[in-house]
Order: C-alpha cells, then structure tokens, then sequence
C-alpha cells in the first residue's frame, strides 16, 4: 500500500489512539485521508509529526529541581 497505514496500522506503530490520530488529521497536523469508513495514514506524515514532536520535547527539554 506503499505510504498509506490503516489507522489500526498508524496507531499501532505510533503509540498514539486512533482517536487521537483521526484528531491530528481533522487538524490537518497529519496527512490523512477517509475513504468510506476506512482512515488511512500517510506514514511520512506520521514520522514527521513525531520527530517534530520529540524535538519539542528535546528543546523544552527538563526543568531543574528545586532540590
């Protein structure tokens, strides 16, 4: 199916919900397409969003303790 995951599939490798995903795609952070009652995933989409994401994180980075 080359770049296109189910959403079973996405959700799966992600570790996101698939409620969780079809709301990434309804915002249009992901590519993402329904056909009938089918979501599918672009699977690039999907790793960008998370590597965007980790980034994120990695620049938010940890507080420091007030120890």
């Amino acid at each position: 199916m080359g770049d296109w995951l189910t959403i079973k599939e996405a959700a799966k490798a992600s570790g996101y919900t698939h409620v969780h995903l079809q709301d990434l795609a309804r915002q249009h952070r992901i590519k993402a397409k329904k056909i009938v009652t089918v979501w599918l995933v672009s699977k690039s989409s999907l790793e960008r969003y998370i590597k965007e994401q980790t980034e994120r994180g990695e620049k938010r980075g940890r507080k420091p303790s007030d120890d």
